[in-house]
């Protein structure tokens, strides 16, 4: 009986251990992400901001009745340069990939954080398009909507991994309508896209908040901390690029274009 009480003690207090470590770790998820938002929000805002004037001797090119595009706006978005700024976040994040196990944790966080910057800089155009109020509008719902589903990921008991293939194979029909929709620059066919984009990354962001959850129990008795660090950076990328692309296609679908 005492050897029983003994192995249920000690069976608590690996329970107890683990919880606490798992909301240590989903803390780190939820807090590089939120940094990682915060620097591209900076970066985007600062770029746009540097690309448009109201001034018409300080325009290079005239964008809309009452804004212009600076010299480094005309370099940034008509020249071959937005072709590079496009894609760069989306080769960055295969590099990542690619390099995450070369890299220490540090050195994961930094790239993290240089992808950030990426992102600001491709999705900086916003600026120009929108209307700033409209931006924050749809960054608060979007933020809102974000966080009931993480919230359900984390929370329910349903497993949602049958999800992931089928959710993964929409992203990728998703790039590639969006590539062939810059060429036919077809309204109907970006509301479509967007409408189904929100849906999908919808439920990536519940998806990839119980898989980074229940890789964090599967690893955390192993005591792999550098492997742990390196992954809560990695789930963290997974949900900032769900927010980030569940807030653009909100934007185009409700957002007040200027």
């Amino acid at each position: 009986m005492a050897q029983f009480d003994t192995v249920r003690t000690a069976a608590g207090t690996r329970s107890a251990t683990i919880d606490a470590g798992l909301r240590a770790h989903m803390n780190k998820v939820y807090g590089t992400m939120s940094v990682g938002l915060l620097i591209t929000a900076l970066a985007a805002w600062a770029i746009g901001n540097l690309a448009m004037t109201t001034d018409p001797a300080l325009g290079a090119a005239q964008f809309s009745d009452t804004k212009y595009l600076t010299s480094f706006g005309v370099t940034l978005y008509t020249s071959a340069l937005k072709w590079v700024i496009m894609f760069l976040p989306l080769g960055m994040v295969f590099a990542f990939g690619a390099m995450i196990n070369k890299l220490s944790a540090a050195g994961a966080q930094l790239f993290f954080y240089a992808f950030a910057v990426a992102m600001g800089l491709s999705i900086s155009s916003i600026f120009l398009i929108y209307a700033g109020a409209s931006i924050v509008q749809v960054f608060l719902v979007t933020a809102i909507a974000f966080a009931g589903l993480s919230l359900y990921g984390y929370t329910t008991k349903k497993d949602l991994s049958a999800m992931g293939t089928f959710l993964m194979m929409g992203v990728i029909g998703l790039l590639v309508a969006s590539i062939v929709n810059l060429f036919l620059q077809s309204g109907a066919l970006m509301f479509a896209i967007s409408a189904i984009g929100v849906l999908i990354f919808a439920g990536l962001t519940a998806y990839d908040t119980q898989r980074i959850k229940n890789d964090y129990v599967a690893h955390a008795q192993h005591g792999d901390s550098e492997w742990l660090a390196k992954s809560a950076i990695m789930g963290a990328l997974s949900l900032y690029i769900n927010f980030i692309n569940m807030f653009m296609f909100l934007l185009q679908l409700f957002g007040n274009r200027e």
